[in-house]
């Protein structure tokens, strides 16, 4: 089978390679990102055991998009929950309680609050996981042992390579810009 793929001038499926370089602190995280960008390399990232103040603007990352999402989800919940009530209580099924009419808006605010927070809620839940491309039980960066650290004590950044480049220029990059350890991963193609 290989030797069909060959002749047919297909190359076998080539993983993507990381330069990880481990920095002693955030603030020397957070100078390399930025002097890394001025460099030219766009796909850039940084592994920490807890959020680094400036780090969205070492990244070059822009705005947040979830309050956008929050938003829309609210929205969606608030029109939806007074539609449904308007739809249940003064279209299919209007039963007169108390003398009241059909369409009572004081009567429908409670259930519209209560789908407005639960679909903005749900909104943000899977809009991060989507934002955040979670769940994503594999990164290059796992094969790596010293790795383990970005969840204690370490502040790694990782710098994803375009296709054919070696690594090199980005793994002197980051030595010279004090980084204690520098490896260059590939992930592995199944």
């Amino acid at each position: 089978m290989e030797h069909a793929a060959e002749h047919h001038g297909h190359a076998a499926p080539v993983g993507k390679t990381y330069v990880l370089a481990r920095f002693e602190t955030g603030e020397a995280l957070v100078d390399a990102c930025y002097k890394v960008r001025e460099k030219g390399f766009e796909s850039i990232d940084t592994h920490s055991p807890y959020p680094l103040h400036g780090g969205d603007e070492a990244l070059g990352l822009g705005r947040s998009r979830v309050p956008r999402i929050a938003l829309a989800g609210g929205l969606a919940g608030m029109f939806g929950g007074y539609l449904m009530m308007v739809y249940m209580n003064a279209w299919n099924w209007p039963i007169n309680v108390g003398g009241r009419p059909p369409h009572a808006p004081p009567s429908f605010i409670p259930i519209t609050f209560e789908t407005t927070v639960l679909l903005c809620s749900l909104s943000i839940f899977f809009g991060l996981l989507v934002l955040m491309r979670l769940p994503q039980p594999y990164h290059a960066a796992f094969e790596l042992e010293q790795f383990r650290s970005a969840v204690n004590d370490g502040f790694w950044l990782s710098v994803a390579l375009p296709p054919g480049s070696d690594g090199k220029d980005a793994a002197a990059l980051a030595s010279q810009l004090g980084a204690k350890e520098v490896s260059t991963v590939k992930e592995s193609v199944e």
